[in-house]
């Protein structure tokens, strides 16, 4: 079905707007088009006393087709024409609209709603301008409408986080007009189209409005706030200042002359490589669940419900906390009962902090620990639709530990491993030829539960099958999947080792490693520099897991001794008080001048 705006007009002398591009109503331009021709139409029809804007199926509106901005040059198309379009015709013509808002209305979704004159919607419903996390800011008029409909401070936390809020949220914060039963919704909102167009309610024009505003005062402040957050926590990054524009230069100027501020704002943004970035990552993450020859081969995915997880230390338990936050059941093993009581605190804390942050309740947070189950052996095994080991990286150990799954699970269970640079192969090599079909990576990152990407690793063996269940487990667990090849490092890690190990051949060659890590991530903008990371992996790890890639990779590799020096010293990072930098009791770092000596000596055997 083309996208399009089908145009109805009831008895009651409301026209139905319904915006159609299945299955979220994306804005294609030909949707907008279409949505603009019929306000007109029903301005100009004297059987109509009012409209009511929808979207078709389950959803409002996701917001603007976003392929337009692959397919057109920065922006996607988007110009003043699409705002005036707003003004004139839904939010400012003869006859009142009102909005009827099921499922999402997101992005210029929300904008469109936002230009009604009066918002209503069904429970479930989400609500948010996440234009941000695409580059560019919002460009149909959000920046000037949601402050004046919530007030200034939620409306920049709304835009500035691209967090979206319910139906409940959007009731109080008063973005919404009505909250009704999905059945009653296209009723109720005719009748309040009918009964502003009668005068029997008020027709506000969200974009004149300014009750919601705070004080110009407190409003600066509240903006120059946001702005020192903005490039605290967004270093390098233009477009959320030029969106604080916009909506600073509304709240000074008024809604008309804060909409062509908008304008230039939206064009310098989509200007920027940064949005063309963006988008190239929005593609490319949602293109990462395909793969060619085991999606698209006709399988269907078999539901992974029980999940055993070898090992309970921070990876485990990580890896423990994004399961149980999926709703996935836990066997959680461990070697012996200190251990397991360790690592089931750590998925305790996991929780608590999420509670304590406010992104999940108490009783979600006791409801999801009682789906893990500690065990000291292999007795359960036998129950479980896949095992991740998590223990540390030593092949030996792996092989051990792989013998006994192949003896202890059921023939169906797949069997990964989270090594992050063992090749896998090697893992599995004394398993029979049908096991080896069930032998997958699934190399997470630290922290599990916190980290989005995903590293599956198949072998020459892994079958279609278990690459597919292992790809629906990711989605479950709101994790990007990357399915990659098999070799020592996989793909990630063959890009990180030799940025490591150029930190160190700088550092070896008299470069001062704290001035390496402010470049890094002062001057690129990296959450952290090199040496920082390592504290935080820990250089034990560091140099345990390097080896393999030594081993593998002799000709291609760098090797400093100051990791060996530091493992010596028990200088292990954070766990240890002690790495590259100094740790206080609330992990907060400074340099550390007790690593100087340890430096020099790798300088020294660097020759």
């Amino acid at each position: 079905m083309a996208p399009s705006a089908e145009y109805r007009v009831d008895s009651d002398g409301v026209a139905i707007i319904t915006l159609s591009n299945p299955p979220v109503n994306a804005l294609h331009p030909a949707v907008l088009k279409g949505l603009f021709e019929s306000l007109k139409r029903a301005h100009a029809d004297n059987r109509v006393k009012a409209v009511v804007v929808t979207g078709s199926g389950k959803n409002f509106s996701a917001g603007f087709d976003i392929n337009q901005f692959q397919q057109q040059s920065g922006g996607g198309g988007i110009d003043g024409n699409i705002n005036d379009a707003i003004c004139q015709v839904l939010e400012g013509g003869p006859k009142p609209t009102v909005a009827a808002i099921q499922g999402v209305a997101l992005g210029g979704g929300l904008e469109v709603a936002m230009g009604c004159n009066a918002r209503v919607a069904a429970p479930g419903c989400k609500l948010g301008l996440p234009e941000l996390q695409l580059g560019i800011i919002p460009g149909f008029g959000g920046t000037q409408r949601l402050p004046r409909l919530v007030g200034l401070q939620q409306a920049i936390q709304m835009m500035l986080t691209s967090g979206p809020i319910g139906d409940k949220a959007g009731l109080k914060a008063g973005l919404l007009d009505a909250v009704v039963p999905r059945e009653q919704l296209l009723g109720v909102a005719k009748q309040r189209a009918l009964d502003i167009a009668a005068g029997r309610l008020p027709r506000l024009l969200s974009l004149q409005r300014t009750d919601r505003l705070e004080p110009y005062g407190e409003a600066m402040a509240i903006i120059d706030f946001a702005r020192a957050q903005a490039a605290k926590r967004a270093r390098h990054l233009r477009h959320p200042q030029l969106c604080l524009d916009a909506i600073q230069e509304g709240v000074a100027y008024g809604g008309a002359a804060g909409l062509k501020k908008e304008g230039e704002s939206f064009a310098a943004a989509a200007a920027l490589d940064t949005h063309k970035a963006l988008v190239h990552i929005f593609f490319a993450t949602r293109s990462t669940k395909k793969v060619a020859g085991v999606t698209d081969a006709g399988s269907k995915p078999r539901k992974v419900a029980r999940v055993a997880v070898l090992g309970g230390g921070l990876m485990g338990s990580g890896i423990a906390t994004a399961l149980l936050l999926a709703g996935v059941e836990v066997l959680l093993k461990e070697v012996n009962q200190q251990f397991l009581d360790s690592g089931l605190a750590r998925i305790r804390s996991n929780l608590a902090s999420r509670v304590k942050k406010g992104r999940m309740s108490q009783a979600a947070a006791d409801a999801a620990m009682a789906k893990v189950t500690g065990t000291l052996d292999y007795s359960a095994f036998g129950s479980v639709d896949m095992v991740i080991e998590a223990v540390i990286e030593d092949i030996g150990l792996k092989q051990r530990i792989f013998a006994d799954l192949e003896a202890s699970c059921a023939p169906h269970a797949i069997l990964a491993t989270n090594t992050s640079t063992i090749d896998i192969e090697l893992v599995g090599a004394k398993l029979k030829p049908a096991t080896r079909e069930r032998v997958v990576g699934a190399h997470f990152f630290s922290p599990a539960h916190v980290m989005p990407l995903l590293e599956i690793v198949r072998t020459r063996h892994t079958s279609k099958q278990v690459l597919l269940d292992t790809l629906e487990l990711s989605g479950a667990i709101k994790k990007t999947p990357v399915v990659v090849g098999n070799c020592t490092g996989f793909a990630v890690n063959r890009v990180f080792f030799p940025y490591t190990m150029a930190a160190c051949l700088l550092m070896d060659c008299g470069v001062n490693p704290y001035q390496i890590d402010a470049a890094i991530a002062g001057g690129f903008g990296m959450p952290m520099g090199p040496f920082r990371l390592s504290d935080l992996v820990g250089s034990d790890i560091g140099l345990h897991v390097g080896k393999n890639f030594v081993d593998s990779f002799p000709q291609r590799v760098y090797v400093s001794s100051i990791f060996p020096l530091l493992v010596e010293a028990k200088r292990l990072g954070e766990k240890s008080g002690s790495g590259f930098y100094k740790y206080d009791a609330k992990r907060r770092t400074s340099p550390d001048p007790a690593v100087e000596p340890f430096v020099k000596r790798s300088i020294e055997s660097a020759g």
